[in-house]
């Protein structure tokens, strides 16, 4: 076997089964999962109409570049999202999910060859990042959040030696799980980095249209864009429907940037078998044309989050998030770890979370993620409402 796969950690929902395995919940509650970052509102017919009337795609082998359709629905939809005019020819590459091409990419990007080839995360972060440059053969390095810029991560915490050998940069805005979206004086600041040490920036953007300002989030094509980087040079973006559309089983997303790179990217996929249904890939193109469904599933979310962030501000360190679907809680005020939170709300009142820790490594002797909890309010409205206000009494339950 490959020995770089005895590197990989245990993903932290396996943990979480792992230390809950003990625990059994109390029966008076029905259980409710606020752990898994997984849609749960429902697909839109639009979708599920595309999917029926386009099933002869079934009978056909994919092309890993895609449909040229599909590719210019996509650059439509960069166009009309953030301004931006790509090549559909050399600009955009359809991908099964943005969880399969962030991985793939690291396989195609490092070179291990190459002295400590080093890929760099945020801290907290998604563990596909660390799998994908560990099994790339690279090490990684971690920059941790910081509590005092809404908890986005704190490159400046890097030293440029490790800079110095980095190859892939990892950036989720907004982020998981934080809810943090960079701004554009951040953006220039890792363009810089990339122009100095050379390294590609992948931009995990599967998070962008679910946001509660009036302003949706900044993403990485524009900001390259308001800062004359026209070329994208060394930059990636990955985008998802799973979250935009509620359609994580369909497994579809792009990748954009730099055409150089993913001309590189579409011959390891071309060998790695990556191309997306063409059933899939019609179904898509429905779902990026339309986009009175997104602002549906939007207001679902705003509706949801006003209604849950005052409850569970009364008792924990909450508050509404940039965008995401997440909310970012502390608990160490309340006298217990994010573990021990977890496994007595889940024993009390059914209610599981995903502790903070988990998602998380020990940097520079510090946990970023220790005394906070992921709750992913994915559910329906009354449904988080329901575990928002049995945390509060488990919460309040701890004084007592």
């Amino acid at each position: 076997m490959n020995p770089l796969l005895a590197k990989l950690h245990p993903y932290p929902f396996e943990r979480l089964r792992a230390l809950t395995r003990d625990i059994t919940p109390n029966p008076a509650y029905k259980p409710i999962s606020l752990g898994i970052g997984e849609p749960r509102h429902p697909t839109p017919d639009l979708i599920k109409q595309a999917v029926i009337d386009k099933l002869k795609g079934l009978s056909s082998y994919p092309a890993t570049a895609g449909d040229s359709a599909l590719r210019q629905a996509i650059c439509d939809w960069v166009t009309r999202r953030y301004g931006v005019v790509l090549d559909p020819a050399t600009q955009v590459l359809p991908v099964n999910g943005s969880r399969e091409a962030l991985f793939a990419l690291a396989q195609a990007v490092v070179d291990p060859t190459k002295p400590n080839a080093t890929v760099v995360c945020p801290n907290p972060f998604y563990q596909i990042y660390e799998g994908a440059a560990l099994l790339a053969g690279a090490q990684t390095a971690f920059a941790d959040s910081d509590p005092a810029r809404n908890f986005a991560a704190d490159w400046d915490a890097i030293p440029d030696e490790v800079w110095s050998r980095t190859q892939l940069l990892y950036v989720c805005s907004p982020g998981n799980p934080t809810g943090a979206v960079m701004p554009l004086s951040e953006w220039k600041k890792v363009f810089a980095l990339s122009d100095k040490h050379g390294f590609v920036i992948a931009s995990d953007e599967c998070y962008s249209e679910i946001y509660f300002r009036d302003e949706p989030p900044l993403g990485a094509l524009d900001a390259a864009m308001q800062l004359n980087r026209r070329d994208f040079r060394n930059l990636v973006v990955f985008t998802s429907l799973s979250k935009r559309s509620n359609v994580p089983g369909m497994r579809s997303g792009f990748v954009a940037g730099d055409a150089a790179v993913l001309k590189q990217f579409l011959l390891y996929r071309t060998y790695h078998g990556s191309a997306m249904s063409p059933t899939f890939q019609q179904a898509s193109i429905a779902a990026w044309n339309d986009e009175q469904h997104v602002i549906d599933n939007r207001e679902q979310y705003r509706r949801k989050f006003e209604r849950v962030t005052p409850l569970l501000a009364e008792v924990l360190d909450v508050a509404l998030p940039d965008a995401g679907f997440y909310l970012w809680a502390g608990v160490s005020q309340l006298g217990l770890d994010d573990i021990a939170f977890a496994r007595g709300l889940l024993a009390q009142y059914n209610v599981a979370v995903l502790p903070g820790s988990l998602l998380a490594r020990d940097a520079n002797g510090v946990n970023p993620g220790a005394g906070r909890i992921r709750m992913a309010l994915v559910a329906q409205t009354d449904e988080c409402v329901e575990a928002a206000q049995r945390i509060v009494s488990y919460t309040r339950s701890l004084s007592a």
